[in-house]
């Protein structure tokens, strides 16, 4: 199924992070919601892969958001089921209230930003964006693994 997603993601301690070709980034302790993109051919497959990628299962590093994961616990997945490209749409309404890692996981689009910091789970805000934004019920996907 395509759409689009956003992971919630807690990191327990602050830290810095080297982040692919970004750098090293300071990451405070707080929420973290990240806007992906699963329009491809696997669709929501995606959203298992960061899930392996987030619990050790898979160590191949394709996008900033694969560097994080190892160090994070992944609350959940927002999926709003779509055949429309939201994926900048939501991350520029995330951005109206959140605060935006400036450069994280946009280098193929216009955005300042697809990962977003709050201080506290943002879940239902996020639902509240995708549904609102596609028109459809989103799924929340709980990592299992």
């Amino acid at each position: 199924m395509k759409g689009v997603y956003v992971l919630i993601l807690r990191l327990d301690n602050e830290k810095d992070i080297k982040i692919g070709k970004l750098g090293r980034l300071h990451f405070r302790r707080g929420y973290y919601s990240y806007v992906g993109s699963a329009m491809g051919s696997g669709g929501e497959k995606r959203i298992t892969r960061h899930f392996n990628v987030a619990h050790g299962k898979n160590t191949t590093r394709k996008w900033h958001i694969d560097y994080l994961l190892p160090h994070t616990k992944v609350i959940c997945a927002v999926f709003s089921p779509t055949d429309d490209d939201l994926e900048c749409v939501i991350a520029r309404i995330l951005g109206e209230y959140s605060e935006a890692l400036m450069g994280f996981g946009c280098s193929d689009c216009s955005c300042e930003s697809h990962l977003f910091f709050t201080g506290g789970n943002i879940t239902g805000e996020a639902g509240d964006i995708c549904k609102g934004a596609s028109g459809n019920e989103s799924i929340i996907i709980n990592p299992h693994i």
